[in-house]
């Protein structure tokens, strides 16, 4: 049944995406017309005849049908809108896609690594003596790669022109598009990683190591490996959104990649194209997901089935008192932000100060339309924060209930559907709103903390102890209470708080495409968005919202190190895994 389960979740997302039209309510016809014969009007005579040359006068099931029969031959159809073969653009597309996310990963490694040196140098001499919060790597990670990539795009490309600011095909336009996607990715999995060495390097094999007089690069090494196969699901799970949900810097750069041809082929009903490209998505999230699981069985090796292999434990480490320190400093300052922010009105427009620069009645200047920044962003706060916290609940309770179900098929699914297409099929069957977005975001930001339950979960199932509480007569519940979820639990916990800013980013977009928080909500995405056009000209109206996701991603990291810090690690396990 386990093997039926991919192709039945796979054969389940592609029939929802066909009936897309119909979920919406939105009549194809309409589309193809105005996409084909923008001139033509729109006569019951001419929706007939579009809707037999679609095959869309059959009704949706015969649409499947014949998409699924031309599958069988390797034919992925014609596009509704072009008339053209899909096969040979959306092959193209992913090659694209491909080479754009070699190099994002290329970079992401290099970060990660970076990230977690100085855990690796001081662990390997034996000199790891205090928590360390990982705010840089929060920072990074909760920087907009669309933000990112109109940054390095105005200096590197047009002030410096060190690079080409738009197009594909050479491989000085795959720098900028490469580090605007892997820096954030990067982040991520360097935090993580930073965040699994402590307990490889307290076991006794590492004690035993340096005690020897072992090489610290091979002490390092086998504390990489040791954390590894814990890791390796989120490596495979970032391959895959690095290829499909990089709509918004494809689009900056002008890269027709397969994330940005599946986001044109929503919005225009393109059927044939839309299917095929999540195809495409979804058999790469599949091989990726095989690839990361063999790589850590491999890694593993025999140990995994004969529970011998010890639990990860996280050292007792004293928090900096600068981390605390530096946390509350961070509260207040967003705290005060946004108290003042409240005492103003964020719909006020001053149609004469548009993009005025920061002054006493503006102390973070205006926007495009002449509103206060500093209103927008303390109004924006409870919107933002309190929905991202929210959904971030959520997804953490359902990453933490799939991955203990080993639910691999859909968590597969889930991380290859870019949350923009998500929220194209929430909105239409709900329509567009903040619940509707933070239902679609919820519904594919679970599968990464799913993943990384799932490889724990496995980690700790192998543990020599469990063998012997399960000879000392204990019950499944005492099992799960004493043992498997103090292993787990924990770092999941973290996982899903260094995702906070991201999940914010993500019901920015929605709202961006119209699908989330409406205009003139003030939303921290939203003033993203608005502002992104006047930034070289107004670089305050932009710099506020990403400055304020960046605080946030810094203080919900700080906060965790100082409470770990402080608990010494959730009593003694809270680091098992990463």
């Amino acid at each position: 049944m386990r093997h039926l389960g991919r192709p039945a979740v796979l054969a389940t997302v592609l029939a929802a995406v066909g009936l897309l039209p119909w979920l919406t309510r939105t009549d194809p016809a309409l589309t193809i017309l105005h996409a084909r014969y923008a001139d033509r009007p729109p006569t019951p005579a001419v929706l007939d005849a579009i809707r037999a040359e679609t095959g869309l006068d059959g009704g949706p099931l015969r649409v499947l049908g014949d998409w699924a029969g031309g599958l069988l031959h390797g034919d992925l159809g014609r596009s509704w809108v072009s008339g053209q073969p899909v096969a040979p653009d959306v092959t193209s597309a992913l090659g694209v896609s491909l080479t754009l996310m070699g190099g994002s990963l290329a970079v992401a490694l290099v970060l990660a690594f970076a990230l977690a040196a100085p855990t690796l140098w001081r662990g390997a001499r034996r000199r790891l003596t205090t928590t360390r919060a990982g705010a840089v790597a929060a920072v990074l990670a909760a920087l907009p790669e669309f933000l990112l990539a109109a940054v390095l795009a105005t200096v590197l490309a047009v002030q410096l022109g060190w690079f080409p600011a738009l197009g594909w095909g050479r491989a000085d336009q795959l720098v900028l598009p490469a580090l605007a996607m892997g820096v954030p990715a990067g982040a991520l999995l360097g935090r993580l990683l930073d965040d699994a060495l402590p307990a490889a390097f307290a076991e006794p094999w590492a004690r035993a190591a340096a005690a020897s007089g072992m090489p610290p690069r091979r002490v390092a090494g086998h504390a990489l490996r040791r954390s590894a196969p814990a890791l390796l699901p989120q490596l495979g799970l970032v391959v895959v959104g690095l290829t499909g949900g990089a709509v918004a810097v494809e689009t900056l750069y002008a890269i027709p990649g397969l994330g940005s041809t599946a986001l044109a082929a929503a919005l225009a009903q393109d059927l044939p194209v839309l299917q095929a490209c999540v195809l495409l998505l979804l058999l790469l999230g599949l091989a990726a997901s095989l690839v990361a699981r063999a790589g850590s069985r491999l890694l593993l090796g025999p140990v995994r089935t004969a529970r011998a292999l010890p639990a990860l434990v996280a050292p007792v480490l004293p928090v900096r008192r600068a981390v605390t320190v530096a946390a509350g400093g961070l509260a207040v300052l967003l705290a005060a932000v946004t108290v003042v922010g409240l005492l103003r009105d964020p719909l006020a427009v001053d149609a004469a100060a548009r993009l005025a620069s920061p002054s006493a009645a503006h102390p973070l200047g205006t926007d495009s339309l002449g509103r206060d920044v500093l209103a927008r962003l303390g109004h924006g706060t409870a919107r933002t924060v309190l929905t991202a916290v929210a959904v971030s609940a959520v997804t953490l309770l359902l990453g933490l209930v799939a991955g203990a179900l080993r639910a691999g098929a859909l968590t597969e699914t889930a991380n290859a559907l870019p949350a923009v297409l998500a929220g194209l099929v929430v909105a239409g069957v709900a329509g567009p709103g903040p619940w509707g977005a933070a239902a679609a975001v919820a519904a594919v930001a679970w599968a990464p903390l799913a993943a990384h339950t799932s490889a724990l979960y496995t980690q700790e199932k192998a543990a020599p102890h469990l063998a012997a509480s399960l000879a000392l007569g204990a019950g499944r519940g005492h099992l799960l209470r004493r043992h498997l979820l103090p292993g787990v639990v924990p770092p999941v916990v973290r996982h899903a708080v260094l995702r906070v800013p991201a999940v914010a980013l993500a019901l920015a977009s929605l709202g961006f495409l119209g699908l989330g928080a409406q205009a003139p909500a003030p939303e921290w995405g939203r003033m993203l968005s608005e502002n992104m056009p006047y930034a070289e000209r107004a670089p305050w109206a932009v710099l506020a919202p990403a400055a304020a996701l960046a605080v946030l991603g810094a203080l919900a990291v700080l906060t965790t190190a100082s409470v770990r810090g402080r608990r010494g690690g959730s009593g003694g396990r809270g680091g098992s895994g990463g």
